[in-house]
C-alpha cells in the first residue's frame, strides 16, 4: 500500500521501511507542504524521492522552524532549577569504560525485528556475567569492537555520536544498562564497567549550556504541538500519525 500526504507519495508499496521511518517521512512533507503555503518553498519543488528532499526544501524547512517555533528565552531561575535537577548531565571530565553491542541500521533491515533482537539479547545479558557479554560482542555486534568483546575502553562524551553520549553520560550505574541506547549507527547495548565521575561545574560556568539545552525542550514541544495542527489539517494514507507523541523531526 503506498503511504501519502495531501496526494503527495512518500513512500512506494515495495519499500522496506519502519513505522518510524514513514512517520519521519511524512512529517517532513507536512513541513516541506507547509513551507509552499507560506511561501517560503517554490511551489514547484520537486516532491522527495524515496524520503530524499531537495536542497532548497530542507533550507525552507529550517527557515520555517526558526520563525514558526519560536519561543520564550528560559530565565535564570528556570535554568538554575534545571541545573540543579541534572547536574550529571554537565560534569567536566567524566570518563566511562564502555562495553557496547552495536545492531546496525542498513537499509532495507526490518528495524521492528531488529529491536526485538536486540531488547531480547538485552534481557539476556542483564542476567549474565562480563563473559556472556563479550562472546555475545563477538559473534552479535556490528562494530569492529565486536572483535574485543566489545571492549571500547575509557572514553569521553567528547568521543561518542552526541546521541549516544547522552543517553550514557551522566548516569550512576555501573554494568548493562536497562534500555537500548540509539544512536545514527543503530542500536546498542551497553556495559559501564567503570567510570571517573569528573568534576561539577559552578552553575555561572555552564549556564549558557543549560539554557541551549531547555531551548532544544521547548523547540521539541512546540513542534509535536505543531506537527499536530498540520497532522489535523491533512489527508494522510498509509500510516497512522500521531503528532503530540512523536519524536523530533531529523
Amino acid at each position: 500500500m503506498l503511504a501519502s500526504v495531501n496526494e503527495i507519495v512518500i513512500a512506494q508499496a515495495d519499500e522496506a521501511l519502519s513505522e518510524d521511518q514513514l512517520r519521519q517521512r511524512a512529517y517532513s512533507e507536512l513541513l516541506r507542504q507547509r513551507a509552499q503555503q507560506l511561501g517560503l518553498l517554490a511551489a514547484d519543488d520537486p516532491a522527495p524521492e524515496q524520503g530524499v528532499m531537495s536542497e532548497a526544501a530542507s533550507r525552507a524547512i529550517e527557515a520555517l522552524m526558526d520563525r514558526e517555533l519560536t519561543g520564550p528565552e528560559p530565565d535564570e531561575a528556570s535554568c538554575r532549577r534545571h541545573f540543579d535537577a541534572h547536574a550529571r548531565r554537565y560534569a567536566q571530565g567524566e570518563r566511562l569504560h564502555l562495553r557496547h553491542i552495536l545492531f546496525a541500521v542498513t537499509p532495507g533491515v526490518d528495524v521492528t525485528l531488529l529491536r526485538q533482537r536486540a531488547e531480547s539479547q538485552l534481557i539476556a545479558l542483564r542476567a549474565s556475567d562480563s563473559a556472556a557479554f563479550a562472546e555475545a560482542a563477538s559473534t552479535l555486534s556490528n562494530c569492529p569492537s565486536g572483535a574485543q568483546g566489545g571492549q571500547l575502553g575509557w572514553t569521553t562524551a567528547a568521543e561518542c555520536a552526541p546521541e549516544f553520549g547522552r543517553d550514557v553520560f551522566g548516569r550512576t550505574e555501573i554494568g548493562v544498562l536497562p534500555q537500548l541506547v540509539h544512536s545514527r549507527f543503530g542500536l546498542h547495548i551497553v556495559a559501564i564497567e567503570a567510570r571517573e565521575p569528573g568534576t561539577m561545574p559552578a552553575f555561572e560556568t555552564v549556564r549558557e549550556a543549560v539554557a541551549q539545552q531547555m531551548r532544544q525542550q521547548l523547540q521539541l514541544s512546540s513542534l509535536r504541538q505543531y506537527l499536530q495542527t498540520l497532522v489535523a489539517e491533512a489527508r494522510v494514507e498509509g500510516i497512522a500519525l500521531q503528532a503530540a507523541e512523536s519524536p523530533l523531526v531529523q
